[in-house]
């Protein structure tokens, strides 16, 4: 019989097979609550997220007690020291920032390399469980005199064919999942809108933005600080843009301005 592999890679959280039973994933995504939702579903002995830059109400980083809480081993790497979405650079040069009590009882602390947190983490007790309560959200609104509609999803993931066309406001990174240009919107929508995640090397966390470009998609995100990551409500009411494709700033983005006074604004446009 063979054994399970202790140690999984994904890019996204969404992505996860049935590998991650019993194993420590290194996960690319942010460590906001629907990725650990996610993970719990998945049934991981640990997992390690990146922080996003912790940002507004240190979503980024939610995903450590709500984890504590079903008593799984979970920790954060800086959003600073690898690039969002890219679990291989992660595991190869990210830096753990954050941890809770779960791990850091096996060892796992601030500055330790994301390997040496990884080994450690294998040592953690696989929890069995129920599948925890759904946490994703998904809204679709039609402002009065709009032409199309305001799709408010929590992750990306949860975009759907019929949103082709229409304005989405996901809560997720900016960044590109495993570097994969195709990979930043399921469907062509007019505006999508993502989380800066602070930036992080290379700009990372607003990679999606020139992808989306060349596809003809008007693309902005909103400044971490602004906004909690895996929030699309709060994306749309709270977020600041700090950033914008050219498609988009040709549509009325405006860096520094609230990202509502532009979505309200593009959902009238005629085209």
């Amino acid at each position: 019989m063979t054994a399970r592999p202790l140690l999984v890679i994904a890019h996204s959280i969404t992505k996860l097979g049935a590998d991650a039973v019993g194993a420590v994933v290194i996960c690319g995504s942010h460590g906001g609550v629907y990725p650990a939702y996610l993970a719990a579903l998945g049934g991981v002995r640990a997992v390690v997220l990146n922080d996003a830059g912790v940002g507004k109400d240190a979503a980024g980083i939610a995903s450590l007690p709500y984890l504590q809480a079903l008593g799984i081993a979970a920790a954060c790497v800086a959003h600073s020291s690898c690039r969002i979405g890219d679990a291989n650079d992660m595991l190869a040069r990210g830096t753990i920032s954050h941890a809770n009590e779960h791990a850091a009882a096996l060892g796992v602390v601030a500055g330790q390399s994301c390997a040496d947190a990884s080994e450690r983490l294998t040592k953690a007790v696989h929890r069995q469980m129920r599948a925890p309560a759904a946490v994703e959200n998904r809204r679709v609104l039609a402002p009065p005199g709009a032409q199309r509609r305001l799709v408010l999803i929590d992750s990306a993931s949860l975009v759907r064919p019929e949103d082709a066309g229409q304005i989405v406001i996901t809560g997720s990174h900016g960044g590109l999942i495993g570097g994969e240009a195709r990979l930043a919107l399921q469907i062509d929508a007019l505006v999508g809108v993502f989380n800066d995640a602070g930036g992080g090397p290379d700009a990372c966390g607003r990679a999606r933005l020139p992808a989306l470009e060349t596809r003809g998609i008007a693309a902005i995100t909103v400044a971490h600080t602004s906004a909690r990551i895996g929030d699309a409500l709060s994306s749309y009411r709270d977020g600041v843009i700090s950033d914008a494709n050219p498609a988009a700033l040709r549509l009325g983005a405006q860096i520094g301005i609230p990202a509502q006074v532009f979505l309200d604004a593009a959902v009238r446009l005629e085209r």
